[in-house]
């Protein structure tokens, strides 16, 4: 992200505002008047945010770049003007989670370059209890506004952090006490595997799956059932049912 940015759609700017995020201003379109945008306003307000009526123009002018076929991102008449968002380290995610007094659950994301990809997988990470996602400075989609906005605001509440190894920080995660799973398509059913307690789920990208050096290093491998004739799913989905998995082993 560069040092200024934005976040657009209802769900997204109320999630933000609702975190705490840092917000320089609130853009929204003249005349919008209805309940959605007054919790908003109202909010945003208790925080002393700024918030300016401008036409529908300016916020299709500034939302053009997250749309396609000339037409911009659905930004539902309001967007907010926010800080850079910041990463965080390793440490701090296994940090949230012994401050809960849980289990980690961490997902490590190899490959994933497409943002509505990552941002569907912060959605259900955020849904499963998963205390903080990891990706690679190489090789992956930036925790941006487009990722921001397809994880519906989720991404203001799961902790992002970036590495340059993703072999080396899954030995350290080894040293901390975690399992190491893979996600691939010859792995045992996970559904007879037993995915209780700390562990890191990794999931490759969809064309290429997770690379040699990272697969190698994890425990074990996991594979979904299917009867389809397709034989495989997104890997946001693959994702999605993984972490299901996970928590419907533990019961919760």
């Amino acid at each position: 992200m560069e040092e200024e940015d934005i976040l657009f759609g209802r769900n997204t700017v109320r999630e933000a505002v609702k975190k705490g995020r840092g917000i320089d201003r609130i853009l929204i379109a003249e005349g919008l008047t209805d309940g959605s945008i007054r919790e908003i306003v109202r909010m945003a307000r208790d925080q002393k945010l700024i918030v300016t009526e401008v036409k529908r123009q300016k916020l299709d002018d500034m939302c053009l770049p997250f749309g396609y076929g000339g037409r911009p991102g659905n930004h539902q008449g309001i967007v907010a003007i926010v800080s850079a968002c910041e990463y965080v380290e390793v440490e701090d995610i296994l940090r949230i989670a012994d401050e809960k007094g849980e289990k980690p659950f961490l997902l490590v994301l190899d490959g994933i370059t497409d943002t509505n990809n990552f941002g569907s997988i912060i959605r259900s990470a955020e849904c499963f209890g998963v205390h903080g996602i990891i990706i690679s400075k190489r090789r992956s989609a930036p925790l941006n506004t487009s990722v921001f906005k397809a994880s519906s605001g989720a991404a203001e509440y799961i902790p992002v952090a970036r590495e340059v190894n993703l072999t080396a920080t899954i030995n350290k995660l080894k040293e901390k006490g975690l399992w190491i799973v893979a996600a691939v398509m010859d792995g045992q059913k996970a559904s007879g595997t037993d995915l209780k307690g700390p562990v890191a789920l990794v999931i490759g990208s969809e064309g290429e799956g997770i690379s040699r050096l990272v697969e190698e290093s994890c425990d074990f491998k996991v594979s979904i059932g299917m009867e389809g004739r397709i034989g495989s799913l997104n890997a946001s989905v693959a994702a999605a049912v993984l972490m299901y998995e996970k928590r419907r082993q533990e019961g919760k």
